[in-house]
Parts: structure tokens; sequence; C-alpha cells
């Protein structure tokens, strides 16, 4: 029972720190598009820009950096389209289609870069394993739903999807991240004390919350090409709601629907 109490106050202390930290969450999407502008203007005066600049291995090393800066380069999952993207373009721009041959050695590097870099045991990732009888909602696919009394929730979701029910009575918010994949937030078992902040990053991807219709909903999230959709059905309530669920973040041709039944 002790270990489980500290767990859960190291998760709390964690998702503090973490909120100091993505204070300049902003700072990074703007950043980022300042980038992508600036490189595209570049090219529209005609002056010469590299090919691979505007090929879609490069867009998927792009949103491999902004996911690591966002998330100061904890866990793996700023890695994963880094890598797929550095290899394809390596194929196409450098091997000019000729990496097939060199697959094995590099399949070997690549395993050995992981097992480099794999969390130890005693990280954040792996003491949820470890301390908690619930199951990492990123590991398994959207189909099945992972329960989990954590107050804070942290979930990565590149090429996949995910789905898992807060049974947390004092939830806290969390970090969800979606790319090219979607999650699945259920919320309807939780309650909160005062305020909640949920932090969503979604390029090509998407979220789905399904949150109590007494719920006050605060969006200030950056949408670029995307949206934040509210569904629930409301009732009239005698007095104005004391729980509220900031949502902050950046979804960049994603999206997000809230709803509840």
């Amino acid at each position: 029972m002790n270990d489980f109490r500290d767990f859960r106050e190291e998760a709390r202390n964690r998702w503090e720190s973490r909120k100091e930290r993505q204070g300049h969450g902003h700072v990074w999407t703007g950043l980022f598009l300042l980038v992508i502008g600036g490189i595209a203007l570049v090219k529209s005066f005609g002056i010469p820009v590299p090919v691979w600049l505007f090929s879609w291995q490069m867009l998927l090393i792009a949103i491999g950096l902004f996911i690591g800066f966002r998330k100061g380069f904890r866990d793996g999952g700023w890695f994963v389209p880094i890598l797929v993207g550095g290899i394809f373009l390596v194929n196409e721009y450098v091997m000019h289609g000729n990496l097939q041959r060199h697959m094995w050695p590099l399949i070997l590097i690549i395993l050995g870069i992981v097992f480099i870099l794999r969390p130890k045991k005693g990280s954040w990732q792996k003491s949820c394993e470890k301390k908690s009888p619930y199951m990492n909602a990123d590991t398994i696919p959207i189909s099945d739903a992972v329960h989990s009394q954590d107050d804070v929730i942290d979930s990565t979701c590149i090429f996949s999807g995910s789905k898992k029910v807060i049974l947390s009575k004092n939830f806290k918010g969390g970090d969800i991240v979606n790319v090219f994949g979607g999650s699945e937030i259920d919320l309807m078992q939780a309650d909160i004390n005062g305020t909640a902040i949920l932090e969503v990053t979604a390029i090509f991807g998407g979220a789905t919350l399904i949150v109590p219709s007494n719920w006050a909903i605060k969006s200030e999230a950056v949408t670029i090409f995307g949206g934040i959709s509210d569904k629930r059905k409301f009732a009239a309530l005698a007095e104005p709601s004391t729980k509220t669920l900031v949502l902050k973040g950046t979804l960049i041709f994603g999206g997000m629907e809230i709803k509840s039944y």
C-alpha cells in the first residue's frame, strides 16, 4: 500500500514539474511553423533549396523533433518517426534505392541503438509497469480498453491507437501525443477537484475524450487545419460547474472530439 501511495505521489510531482516545462509549448509550435514557413519563403523567391527538405521523409523527421522538444526527449516516441523518416530519406536521396542490400546490418545497428537508449528499469515508464497493476495503454490495440486509477495519464500513439478508462477520483490531467494515430480517453468514471490540465499534441491524428456533461471544458489549444468539437448533451445546472478540464497543446491536421453518454 505504501509503495502504491509513493507511486501516485511521484506521478503527481512529475506532472507538476512537467506543466512548468510545457508552459513554452506554444513557443515550440511557433518555432516549428516559422522554420517551415521560412524555408518555403526562400524557395518561393527562386533560391535553390534541396529537394529532400520538402519530402515526406523530412516531414516525419520534423514531426519527431517537434514531439521530442515538446516532451523534453523523454521516452522513445519521438525517435520512431525520426528513424522511419531517416531510413527512407537515406534510401531515396543517398543510396538511390539501393538500401535493401544493407538492410540487415542496418537492422542490427538500429536494434543496438534501441537497447542503448532504452529507459532503465527505474525510469518513469518502467516504474508504471512495475508498481501499477494496470497495463500501459500504448502497448495494446485500440479495441482493448485499459482501466487505470492513475491521477496522471501519459499516452503516446505513433502509427497506432489506444483506449483507456480512467478511474481516478483525483484526476490531474496528463499528456496525450497522437501522430498518424488515435486515442480514446474515457473519463466518465473519473473525478477532478477543481481544475485538471490535459496537454494534447495531435499531428495527422486525433483523440476522443468521453467526459461527464457537468464538467466545464476550457480550450487553450492551438489548432491548425484541425479543430476541437464538443458534442456532449448538456443538462440544465442550478450552479456553474466547479470541475474544469483545460485543454492545451497543438493540433495540426488533427482533431479532438469530446462526448459523453
